[in-house]
């Protein structure tokens, strides 16, 4: 530590010797599985959101439909906003973390990413939230059946189960009976607009009131504001949230729990609407004039040093020819000791 040169970054392993088993997993990761944790990281980013909002969402419905205010919309919103602010800040140190097929979709047309990693994390997403809408109702299952049970007993089960106040509505996402599609759709683009703008905002680089610090809590934040105010009317925001949770319901109720003619536009509207924010925020508020932040800056320089770390690692083990730029000071130290790295 004494030795470390202030001009080159310091590394993890440079002040902090991981178990040796932790040791040879990271470098297979590094080498093989790097495309695995990627997914992994999309899923679980994913199944924190889902988690938060759509457990959030099982005691607003059950509780009013059993006569008990357990839960608001108000609630459900907040909870959204802790998910998606917990998402990224965990799970987006791995790949970015875009955690929406939309943002997804929108790289691969604008930002050249691979479209076969495109594919592997749009499943991986909807994985997450498939997974965390089962596991919420594996958790409230006895409610659940108890709610289920009482409207049966009332003949009135039939009538809400697939709608936004019925048990199934918690799950997967629905309009009420007798809405205008076409509005929900206009309400659902202009949400996915905002939201959009809002994200593309915040990976700005050369944005001065958006430091990376915040940026997990202003996404978090516009999601709530949407859900607040017009989630009653119909609105889903994130494909992986509804198809997982659609997957999710249909595995419970059968295919019955489709969704119909709304399906499409829940899962669909998002993508073009977050492509068209994107192409507002490009024409109107990027400059490749303005100065990167230094915040911006640092995450981006140490990403590149993690990126070349790696590859310097790779050719050490390949080359066994090691220098202190190869393989970090801590690393250079043990080869000199004759210790292996």
């Amino acid at each position: 530590m004494e030795h470390h040169d202030p001009n080159r970054p310091m590394h993890l392993a440079d002040f902090q010797e991981r178990p040796r088993m932790l040791q040879t997993w990271e470098k297979l990761r590094h080498k093989r599985a790097q495309w695995f944790i990627d997914c992994v990281s999309e899923a679980l980013g994913v199944f924190f959101y889902c988690f938060a909002g759509v457990g959030a969402t099982a005691p607003y419905v059950l509780g009013g439909l059993l006569g008990l205010p357990l839960g608001s919309v108000f609630t459900v919103g907040f909870a959204y906003a802790i998910g998606i602010g917990l998402a990224i800040s965990i799970c987006s140190s791995q790949n970015g973390g875009h955690f929406n097929p939309a943002v997804t979709i929108t790289a691969v047309l604008f930002k050249k990413y691979p479209i076969k990693t495109a594919v592997r994390h749009i499943i991986a997403q909807i994985l997450g939230g498939y997974i965390a809408c089962l596991f919420v109702y594996l958790q409230w299952k006895h409610q659940f059946n108890e709610v289920e049970a009482a409207l049966t007993a009332k003949g009135a089960l039939d009538a809400v189960q697939f709608t936004p106040s019925g048990p199934a509505g918690i799950i997967a996402l629905y309009v009420t009976p007798g809405s205008s599609l076409g509005l929900v759709f206009i309400n659902e683009f202009v949400n996915d607009f905002v939201i959009g703008m809002v994200v593309w905002a915040c990976v700005d680089p050369t944005n001065y009131f958006l430091p990376p610090v915040v940026v997990p809590w202003v996404i978090g934040l516009v999601y709530s504001i949407a859900i607040w105010g017009f989630s009653p009317v119909g609105l889903a925001a994130n494909a992986a949230r509804d198809v997982g949770g659609r997957l999710a319901a249909v595995t419970i109720w059968g295919t019955a729990a489709g969704g119909g003619s709304y399906a499409a536009i829940a899962a669909l509207t998002n993508i073009p609407a977050t492509i068209l924010a994107y192409i507002v925020y490009e024409l109107c508020f990027a400059d490749s004039s303005r100065v990167l932040q230094s915040c911006h800056r640092t995450i981006i320089e140490n990403h590149r040093s993690q990126a070349e770390y790696r590859r310097n690692r790779e050719l050490y083990a390949t080359s066994g020819v090691a220098t202190e730029s190869d393989v970090g000071e801590k690393g250079i130290v043990e080869h000199r000791e004759g210790k292996p790295l």
